[in-house]
């Protein structure tokens, strides 16, 4: 799928690559997907099919690297995630705390090829882990290279709370415990940093808060007018937590009220196939309100599909039912001049506040977010004025360029050059 951390972190590094400085970024897992030119290094470490064989089958953890690099080429990889292989928490409580482990879990001779790679190659000034699940990289890295370690964190905590139980507290334990091996911690907004230093206890020199940005040159910069019919849009991963639910709810009730006339809801974003019967069961719903054919999905969409279909909208929404983190596609609808209706909760009350290009409601509330939706066709006036500060707000608060300005910023502090 299109990954928001995979489409954030390659947007940083080309940014970073663009602004002349020397960036290696390694895939980890399987070969990184994004909708932008991809930067990244052809190499996957810690293969995912690696890991996998490590973790269950003792006999592979003592195969010659040689060997190993069978089962380690990308063409592989690429050909068993895109089988539709669900990466769902419930079932890798095993698999996540051995890779919480490090050295000490049975991925050791992973580490072991990292660290030999790493003494190859000129040493980097800094090296920058993408998320917190990987943070047992940090100290055997720190070993070889002596040089700072920074880490996002972008949206793990939703990972760790869907692990079974009896895997979910020492996860967060192995996290915390070596929290000292990283020198800064990133995050997007205030509040997620306030609460993700809670839960890992970090302290509160380690921490940096750094609006996440995009690449905005796919985007128009002239506001939407209005289409019609009348267009409700949804771009993100068809997941109960994305909450399509929540907006298919408000939009049938506008429309059995009379509230909304024959209007579309189009909506966009990667599917797997566990969460096939989530979205066919509002698929269903809307076919028992009688709104088949107001709704459409579009799958997952590259980067200039993705930004027409920006272009079709009145108005979008995100309403996720956690506290969402990135909320990266609803920064690409304001970036196209859609004005955006988003939960009152995670990174969209930063983001409403510094751009004001949409109207926050009350989470998880179909009645909220109808009244929202209602506004936005009823007063045309207000949401063209939304729109136009939407705009403006993405591109000063909210671009990529900033973002890698801030994060370079962060390199510096910590000493690298």
């Amino acid at each position: 799928m299109y990954c928001g951390s995979c489409l954030l972190d390659n947007a940083l590094a080309a940014e970073m690559m663009a602004q002349r400085h020397d960036v290696i970024l390694l895939p980890v897992y399987t070969p990184t997907r994004t909708d932008d030119k991809n930067v990244s290094h052809q190499r996957v470490f810690f293969s995912g099919i690696s890991i996998y064989l490590e973790q269950y089958l003792s006999f592979f953890r003592k195969t010659p690297w040689l060997v190993d690099r069978l089962w380690e080429s990308s063409w592989l990889l690429k050909m068993f995630s895109g089988r539709g292989i669900s990466p769902d928490p419930t079932l890798l409580g095993e698999l996540t705390l051995s890779m919480l482990k490090g050295e000490a879990g049975n991925l050791k001779k992973e580490f072991q090829k990292l660290a030999e790679w790493i003494r190859t190659e000129s040493p980097p000034d800094m090296i920058h882990l993408p998320n917190s699940l990987l943070i047992s990289m940090a100290r055997p890295i720190r070993e070889v290279l002596q040089r700072p370690v920074c880490c996002t964190i972008q949206g793990e905590d939703l990972f760790i709370s869907r692990l079974q139980e009896q895997y979910r507290q020492q996860a967060v334990d192995l996290i915390s415990s070596q929290v000292q091996f990283v020198d800064a911690f990133i995050f997007s907004n205030d509040s997620y940093a306030d609460q993700m230093s809670r839960l890992f206890s970090i302290p509160q020199c380690k921490v940096f808060t750094i609006p996440f940005g995009i690449n905005l040159s796919s985007f128009s910069s002239q506001a939407r007018t209005t289409s019609s019919p009348f267009t409700v849009g949804f771009f993100a991963r068809i997941a109960p937590e994305k909450g399509l639910h929540v907006l298919s709810g408000a939009y049938c009730q506008l429309r059995k009220k009379g509230l909304l006339p024959k209007s579309k809801l189009e909506v966009g974003g990667y599917l797997g196939a566990e969460q096939r019967s989530y979205l066919n069961k509002i698929v269903e719903t809307m076919r028992q309100a009688g709104l088949s054919s107001e709704f459409q999905y579009h799958g997952a969409l590259g980067k200039t599909e993705k930004a027409n279909f920006y272009r079709t909208l009145d108005v979008f929404s995100l309403p996720a039912i956690y506290d969402e983190p990135k909320g990266l596609s609803a920064l690409e609808a304001m970036a196209s001049g859609v004005p955006v209706l988003l939960p009152r909760r995670g990174a969209f009350i930063e983001m409403i506040e510094k751009t004001s290009g949409g109207l926050l409601y009350n989470p998880e509330d179909h009645d909220s977010l109808a009244q929202a939706i209602h506004r936005v066709y009823s007063d045309r006036a207000m949401a063209q004025v939304l729109a136009v500060n939407g705009l403006k707000g993405v591109r000063e608060h909210y671009s990529i360029t900033r973002m890698a300005h801030n994060v370079l910023g962060v390199y510096q502090k910590l000493g690298g050059s």
